[in-house]
């Protein structure tokens, strides 16, 4: 191995020109054939088991005439067992945090979950729409995250 290698160097140095032109054929040939194989990209992407994906199954599930994707953040709310959201407290929960969040940094809109039908037949699950004003990338950090969690709502990216 020892001899094969030391022969390859050998001939690399001596041909360094040569060797050389036949790495840019093989760089650009690589590049060439990446360019023109490529498919078509997918926006399809799961991560089973998160919070944020459970978020985005329970929307299809509970409201399947609603995309689940788009440029807007969806706020997932889940009664605790036994219980529904469109009962006092638990609404004036939902209430507190959809003001929070009409109230927050860069949010251009927020969705009450209960005057626009966003709520799940038997009252269990409810979200809502928020908007911002700027691209997700120009997010401040004072900004709400569609990926936040609390012990009695949970969110997902839309």
């Amino acid at each position: 191995m020892a001899t094969f290698l030391y022969r390859l160097g050998r001939f690399a140095f001596r041909r360094r020109r040569l060797v050389m032109m036949l790495w840019i054929a093989v760089l650009a040939a690589v590049g060439i054939g990446a360019g023109s194989v490529s498919g078509t990209t997918s926006d399809d992407f799961t991560l089973p088991g998160t919070q944020s994906q459970r978020a985005i199954d329970l929307l299809e599930k509970e409201f399947p005439q609603a995309s689940a994707d788009g440029t807007t953040a969806r706020v997932v709310f889940e009664a605790p067992d036994g219980q529904q959201l469109t009962s006092g407290a638990n609404k004036a929960d939902v209430q507190s945090l959809v003001m929070q969040l009409k109230k927050a940094p860069q949010v251009a809109s927020v969705s009450d979950p209960f005057t626009e039908r966003l709520v799940s037949r038997d009252g269990t699950i409810a979200y809502t729409q928020v908007t911002y004003a700027v691209p997700q990338s120009d997010l401040s950090e004072a900004a709400p995250k569609p990926c936040a969690t609390s012990p009695t709502w949970a969110t997902g990216p839309a």
